[in-house]
């Protein structure tokens, strides 16, 4: 279905669709059809890129362990979510972005209750979503008199033949960036520790074998569901039928890539922990048109934070109870409690 040009996301802008949040989807890159996304994804891709991302390396982990030598100089405790998971990458984030440091914390502001349902009203939801807009808008005319070494003066640059990016686009590209790229790894960070702190096998191993990091990355990413339930309706532009069951045309559907990285016709024993599994073709990131231009980095800050930690902190445990994200679409711990 992710690659079934039957399926629109796009759709959704005109229906009141299936969705967590209380104010209705606005239009985004993450809910495009061709041609425009085909066009406006290219234009992003050109800035970025693979060197982009992993030039970020050295940074992300000074970035990571300097947060938990702050940590072990101050004390033996510390919320592994507050201080380590959520810092990491709104920080990587906002610096690949060109947001000033000042800025990053009004960004975190804004986000949590932008991605809230039930928690604050739809009026609130609105207007922290409208703050980031504004400030992404002028973020974008500074740049352009003044441009900087980052991801927002490369996309205002970004051509393809002759094409540009207009002002609405940019705004939305960069938000999107700004919300995928924060609230998703911070939130798989303490999932990532939680799981491998319920069964301390796992945690020694890595201890033992830090060149397990990438694959365990990836068995994470694929055994972990990270939101808290499927998002995104594709909406038939024809009568489909998908395994036996009709899909009239105008009816949304909702794809659980949750699911189907459990499926044990493409993973065995998936509901098993494998730090070392092969061939690991999760679709964490989904698939097709829309598979996430933000991999990359992602992958590249669960890498270096949990490589930090094991490093830094082998004996790292759990010491308090646990408490979990309410009201979010990410499905997280919102504390978890460590010492060392």
């Amino acid at each position: 279905m992710l690659t079934d040009k039957r399926f629109s996301p796009a759709a959704a802008f005109d229906r009141d669709s299936p969705r967590f949040l209380p104010s209705k989807v606005v239009p985004t890159l993450i809910q495009s059809d061709a041609p425009d996304h085909t066009r406006v994804r290219t234009l992003v891709a050109k800035a970025f890129t693979m060197r982009r991302v992993e030039a970020l390396r050295p940074k992300i982990r000074e970035l990571a362990e300097s947060l938990l030598d702050h940590a072990m100089a101050t004390g033996d405790t510390m919320d592994l979510v507050e201080a380590y998971a959520l810092p990491i990458p709104i920080i990587a984030i906002c610096d690949m972005l060109g947001v000033p440091k000042a800025d990053q914390p009004a960004f975190r502001g804004w986000n949590d209750k932008a991605m809230t349902f039930g928690a604050v009203s739809a009026e609130e939801v609105r207007a922290n979503v409208d703050a980031m807009l504004a400030y992404v808008a002028g973020l974008i005319k500074l740049r352009r008199e003044k441009p900087e070494d980052d991801l927002i003066t490369a996309l205002t640059q970004a051509r393809d033949a002759g094409d540009q990016l207009n002002d609405t686009e940019l705004v939305d590209i960069c938000l999107t960036i700004l919300a995928a790229g924060h609230e998703t790894t911070a939130s798989q960070i303490g999932n990532f520790v939680y799981l491998l702190q319920h069964d301390r096998e796992r945690w020694d191993a890595l201890v033992a074998d830090p060149k397990l990091i990438p694959s365990t990355v990836e068995e994470l990413m694929r055994y972990v569901p990270l939101s808290a339930g499927a998002m995104f309706p594709q909406y038939a532009t024809e009568d489909v039928e998908v395994g036996g069951t009709l899909i009239r045309k105008g009816e949304p559907v909702l794809v659980s890539t949750g699911a189907a990285n459990r499926d044990p016709l493409k993973f065995p024993e998936p509901d098993k922990i494998d730090l070392g599994r092969a061939d690991n073709g999760h679709i964490c990131f989904g698939h097709g048109l829309h598979h996430c231009l933000g991999a990359p980095l992602a992958r590249l800050e669960l890498q270096e934070a949990l490589g930090a930690l094991l490093a830094k902190m082998p004996t790292l445990r759990v010491a308090g109870e646990l408490e979990w994200k309410a009201q979010m679409v990410a499905r997280a711990p919102g504390k978890l409690p460590v010492t060392w």
